[in-house]
């Protein structure tokens, strides 16, 4: 048997998918393939009517509803009982709430971001802080303390947030190996992983993506054009842009905010995600500028690996995301900004038209003894439509760590809410691995000072390259 046709895990519930667009159509093929349980046991609802006929290929129960406050208990009430999944793919459906349910319901759960309801993004009476993504992860761990040893929710468990970090954990292993300091066992605990990436001397995280695909149609003017959800990428780049903020951090962004609840393990920027610049490598495309728009991850991961001596930060790294997404959506973001952030008339999912290209998706680990190391997934097109249907190279990242996160709550059934960061990367990596392409890690040399100045002077943090202003591009 190859691994393509490996059944993963047996289930003998019900699965409610809610959402059912470029992740919902491409995860379908791969539960059908690698979870034992009949196609009736499967059932779909959705706003749209997209994907209709990729349910009706499967022989999936396809409905087309969307859920509202008003009405998501009573259209879920019948489709979930205890021992029952629901995964949550959706936009405009308030995570929480469906958290909330699924617990009552005695039911796992699984989502790919901590999603507020219609218009809890851009809500102009709700202040940056409160529309951040910091305050959407702190209202689910207030959960946690609630359904400790309930039914499995696995929180945010897609490419990003979700795989990445597990991608830290093996490339923390790598360079703990290379450097000679390789702890005698793998960690098993927070507080030793914490005390593994501090050891190293790991002073900032990347998640560095590089989108190449390209499409035989361009981008028109009024159009949004992208390689996954249009609607999730505007709502999340129309944010605040966050970042975990480390404690080798000399300086202070001058627009930075401090939230005044929670972890405390991020800052906030007074301008959208999508309208902030950074600078990042990776392997394939060098140097580039990415878009700092906020994840779940770039909170999780500062505050998972956040060491704490007599009540006070020893060490906590700076993470933040670094997007370069397919140069069809950069025009786009152009030309969102251009209009002060009010969406096209037109959007165009890219799959089909899809001629070439890679998502270069990995995580960027720095300021260690060996300087810069980027650990990650180089997945083709065509890689993509070889390995699963219904999937580009972007999709199928996230989807088959949607997979790995089902697998992962059926076999630890009452975890509770859990981050990925809190998950087995051995068990997660070993669903995910056969569906990334070329998975590769590489060192180099590159920091953000490199080849800086040869036009102009910058105002520049010289004696640690590693400080925030040196990443940033105004």
């Amino acid at each position: 048997m190859s691994l393509y046709d490996k059944k993963h895990v047996a289930y003998s519930g019900r699965l409610v998918i809610v959402g059912f667009g470029s992740i919902g159509q491409g995860v379908l093929p791969l539960i059908v393939r690698h979870i034992d349980m009949p196609a009736s046991r499967i059932s779909i609802v959705t706003a749209e009517p997209r994907g209709r006929e990729v349910a009706a290929e499967y022989g999936i129960e396809f409905v087309e509803l969307a859920l509202t406050r008003a009405n998501y208990r009573e259209v879920l009430d019948k489709r979930l009982g205890a021992g029952d999944f629901l995964l949550n793919l959706s936009v405009d459906v308030s995570s929480v709430a469906l958290i909330e349910f699924a617990q009552a319901k005695g039911a796992f759960y699984l989502d790919t971001c901590i999603e507020p309801w219609a218009g809890g993004y851009t809500d102009p009476s709700l202040t940056p802080s409160q529309r951040s993504n910091y305050a959407l992860r702190e209202s689910a761990r207030a959960l946690r303390a609630k359904f400790a040893g309930g039914p499995t929710a696995v929180l945010t468990h897609g490419a990003n947030p979700g795989l990445v970090s597990h991608l830290v954990k093996e490339a923390l292993l790598d360079i703990a190996r290379d450097t000679g300091a390789a702890p005698a066992k793998v960690p098993s605990s927070r507080g030793e992983w914490a005390g593994l990436a501090a050891g190293l001397g790991v002073k900032v995280i990347h998640i560095a993506e590089r989108d190449t695909q390209v499409a035989k149609y361009p981008k028109k003017v009024g159009e949004f054009v992208n390689t996954w959800s249009i609607d999730g990428f505007v709502g999340e780049g129309s944010q605040p842009a966050e970042l975990g903020w480390g404690s080798h951090e000399k300086t202070f962004p001058a627009d930075g905010k401090r939230h005044e609840f929670g972890c405390d393990a991020a800052i906030y920027l007074m301008r959208p995600g999508a309208g902030t610049r950074v600078r990042s490598w990776t392997p394939l495309e060098g140097p580039y500028h990415g878009f700092l728009v906020t994840h779940n991850e770039s909170i999780s991961i500062a505050d998972y690996y956040t060491v704490e001596t007599a009540g006070k930060i020893a060490y906590r790294p700076t993470v933040h995301y670094a997007y370069h997404p397919c140069d069809d959506a950069v025009l786009s973001l152009h030309e969102l900004a251009g209009k002060n952030w009010i969406m096209q008339p037109a959007k165009r999912l890219m799959m089909d038209e899809i001629t070439t290209g890679m998502d270069e998706l990995g995580v960027l680990l720095m300021g260690h003894k060996k300087g810069a190391y980027w650990f990650g997934s180089r997945l083709t097109i065509e890689e993509s439509r070889k390995l699963c249907p219904h999937n580009n190279a972007t999709s199928l990242q996230v989807t088959v760590a949607v997979l790995a996160g089902i697998v992962w709550a059926i076999e630890n059934p009452k975890a509770g809410p859990v981050e990925a960061d809190e998950m087995d990367h051995v068990r997660c990596m070993e669903v995910c691995r056969p569906y990334l392409g070329t998975v590769v890690g590489a060192y180099s040399d590159w920091t953000p000072l490199k080849d800086r100045e040869r036009l102009f002077p910058e105002r520049l943090v010289r004696d640690d390259p590693w400080q925030f202003d040196n990443f940033r591009v105004a």
